[in-house]
């Protein structure tokens, strides 16, 4: 494919009128979700314009196959500026340039993610995700709609209400004290999407990207400097021919030293107490593999991929009472793994592994390869300690919290005067 250049002019495109919250009723002034975005030409418009040059259906566009985007959008006086990207079937990203900060433009694109036993956990319907709220709907409707969906999401917190009202505040995109149809249609599509709520939800906290915009089912993040946790890229055609294990030796040599490996592993601590019964209650990481990982370049964590870090009430309630032959049609994920009750051949909804023993198995090996002589024992016992956890173990919250405070301490004391820290 050649290389593709879409120019337009910044404008506005919707009045921001009869809105939250000087109005009751939120008002389609525009009739497209895409009309809330001013300033960035939505994922679908380009396809829609660009057929001919592109060979792109719009079914093909939804579908999430056969489209790769090799090509630069030019905007101006607008605040995108999408650079290049990268596709796979569920999910499309682009490095850009927003309000002239590097960023990654995720655009998700996948019908669902399906649970092992058939359920889906983020329902993917394409267009059907923006025909809510309907015109006409009044603010405090979409506040009760938003609340009935965070209830079935996170259960029962009692502040779920500061939550709403959080959410007000960033569906309101271009910051005028209003929230237009539009807005409010990009906000209840993505809300859907366990990785942007997490990202409202863990804003201020230092090891989540920053979200800095969204438009549709299109979001931009924040850019992170190394965007896994270890390892080398290699071309597709020589990772063929390169056996597993040996792969897993070669990625431990592609390191920084380590003391910055282990201010890295304090993030990730430091990362898991933050979705650990936070305000809005326990999140469980289903996929704590080293892609999903990365740092920046004063080697603090940063999560690159949550798309897997899903709400405990949301999964169990999911999860619970589903047919089962043996544990393995209980998992979630390749880490969220509950057990199959042989006397019903169901699966029951109690997570076996804490975040906090999965997050140690994937360091283990990671803060051992090259660790200081003098610490390497107590932080060998350490992290076998914490890979044994269990959530069914008693007293685990305070195991939880001992093995996870002595792990930052030993880390701490071990880096706090080196250079590399």
């Amino acid at each position: 494919m050649g290389l593709h250049v879409i120019a337009f002019v910044s404008q506005k495109l919707f009045t921001l009128e009869n809105a939250y919250p000087p109005s009751p009723t939120i008002r389609d002034v525009g009739g497209l979700v895409s009309k809330s975005c001013p300033n960035l030409m939505a994922p679908w418009t380009v396809a829609h314009q660009a057929p001919l040059s592109m060979g792109l259906s719009w079914q093909e566009y939804w579908s999430g196959l056969h489209f790769f985007l090799q090509g630069t959008f030019l905007s101006q006086g607008s605040n995108l500026c999408l650079l290049h990207g990268r596709q796979s079937p569920a999910l499309q990203m682009y490095l850009g340039i927003w309000d002239n900060l590097p960023g990654v433009v995720k655009c998700q694109m996948e019908q669902a993610l399906h649970l092992d036993f058939g359920t889906e956990l983020e329902p993917r319907k394409e267009i059907v995700l923006f025909d809510k709220p309907t015109r006409g709907t009044t603010v405090q409707k979409f506040k009760e709609m938003v609340y009935s969906l965070f209830k079935a999401k996170l259960g029962d917190q009692g502040n779920l209400s500061e939550l709403v009202n959080l959410i007000l505040t960033v569906a309101d995109g271009d910051k005028d004290g209003q929230v237009s149809l539009g807005e409010a249609k990009s906000a209840w599509a993505l809300l859907q999407l366990n990785e942007f709520l997490l990202m409202v939800i863990l804003q201020d906290k230092e090891h989540t990207p920053k979200l800095m915009g969204f438009c549709g089912d299109l979001y931009v993040m924040e850019s992170v400097e190394y965007t896994s946790l270890y390892g080398i890229s290699l071309p597709w055609v020589i990772e063929l021919f390169i056996p597993s294990g040996f792969r897993r030796s070669m990625d431990q040599l592609f390191t920084p030293s380590w003391p910055r490996k282990a201010k890295i592993a304090i993030g990730l601590l430091e990362f898991v107490e933050d979705v650990f019964h936070g305000p809005y209650g326990n999140f469980l990481m289903c996929d704590t593999s080293a892609k999903n990982l990365g740092y920046n370049d004063k080697y603090d964590l940063k999560m690159v991929d949550m798309r897997k870090i899903v709400p405990e009430t949301n999964l169990k309630e999911l999860i619970k009472d589903r047919h089962c032959e043996s544990d393995l049609d209980c998992v979630y994920g390749t880490d969220c793994r509950t057990s199959c009750d042989q006397s019903t051949m169901k699966c029951t909804s109690e997570v076996i592994q804490p975040n906090l023993a999965k997050a140690c198995q994937l360091l283990k090996d990671y803060l051992l390869r090259g660790a200081p002589s003098e610490i390497r024992e107590e932080l060998e016992k350490q992290l076998y300690s914490c890979i044994a956890l269990k959530v069914t173990a008693n007293q685990m919250e305070m195991e939880h919290s001992l093995i996870l405070n002595n792990l930052k301490t030993l880390l701490w004391k071990k880096i706090s005067y080196t250079n590399d820290s």
